[in-house]
């Protein structure tokens, strides 16, 4: 005998539904099939089912092969962690085909951009030297990147013109084909770096000028509007593995472009990241979609794998 005041409800008159009329979200029409061996990243992507992510990846596909086909802006937003992982090259081809009018980089992404140029390596085992307060002091690395911003400051430059362009005029790089600053520079693509001072390592070096800094990034911030107005009517940016910085940068720069009259609707915003964070999610896939039309996507995975599946796509639906 329970010592409770209350026993459990009784069901005996509870409602029920048939299975006709209450339907259902999900249809075996929308289900994935199976891979068919020789159908290539085409036939894969048609087996996804027609559920959410799947259909989120085809969207997004879409999305920046119109925005190719309309000549509207299709810009990239990279943390550091792309870069490092190896996908600046597959980034530079499809810039080549015409999937990226302009990127936009943290201070992260444009320092191991640059040093793969330089020494064909980067990313330092923090842990190791750290201790002894090693960590972030590579000589090449701060001498070189402040030189650039200084100079290019100077000259009314923005952070990226100014990187590309010191690279470009290097005696030696190790890897120039891998850098996507030199490449974006050589090919007049226009890269955008927004750094807080202090996140970077280069604001460490003896050679370091903050007033410098300050200036170029905010003149880039500034060049960035001009390119996020051509997002306008079909247009797309993506956020790719950058969590507070770069989210922060895109949403003012969308204020900005509103508030100096400029129309700013209707186009595509996409985060890829391997985890779902709550400054790209508000400030990328949702706010600036509020009562001004097109969407937003949120897509899940590791960098390395799903930018190369994005790229594999898009170069497969070209005639």
């Amino acid at each position: 005998m329970s010592k409770y005041s209350k026993g459990p409800l009784d069901f005996t008159n509870l409602k029920t539904v048939g299975l006709a009329e209450r339907g259902g979200k999900v249809k075996t029409a929308d289900f994935a099939s199976p891979y068919r061996k020789g159908s290539g990243v085409a036939g894969w992507l048609d087996s996804l089912p027609h559920i959410l992510a799947g259909d989120s990846l085809r969207s997004v596909v879409d999305a920046l092969a119109a925005a190719r086909g309309r000549r509207r802006a299709i810009i990239w937003g990279l943390g550091g962690h792309v870069i490092k992982c190896g996908l600046a090259p597959v980034l530079v081809d499809l810039m080549r085909r015409g999937y990226a009018t302009a990127f936009a980089l943290n201070g992260a992404a444009a320092i191991h951009d640059f040093e793969i140029a330089l020494a064909g390596h980067t990313s330092e085992d923090v842990e190791a030297v750290l201790p002894d307060g090693r960590f972030g002091v590579a000589e090449e690395t701060g001498r070189e990147m402040n030189r650039a911003i200084r100079q290019g400051d100077a000259e009314g430059l923005g952070m990226g013109e100014s990187l590309g362009r010191r690279l470009e005029a290097a005696p030696a790089l190790q890897a120039a084909e891998s850098s996507l600053l030199l490449q974006a520079y050589r090919h007049g693509v226009p890269v955008t770096v927004h750094v807080a001072v202090g996140t970077d390592t280069p604001h460490m070096h003896p050679a370091a000028d903050g007033a410098a800094i300050g200036s170029a990034s905010h003149r880039d911030f500034r060049l960035l509007c001009a390119y996020v107005a051509g997002l306008d009517g079909g247009g797309a940016y993506l956020n790719v593995g950058s969590a507070v910085v770069l989210p922060e940068v895109f949403l003012k720069t969308v204020s900005a472009v509103r508030n100096l009259g400029h129309p700013l609707a209707g186009f595509t915003t996409v985060n890829f990241d391997f985890l779902q964070h709550y400054r790209p999610r508000v400030n990328v896939v949702e706010r600036p979609h509020a009562r001004s039309g097109g969407a937003g996507y949120a897509i899940t995975g590791h960098h390395e794998l799903m930018i190369p599946l994005l790229a594999a796509a898009l170069i497969e639906q070209e005639p």
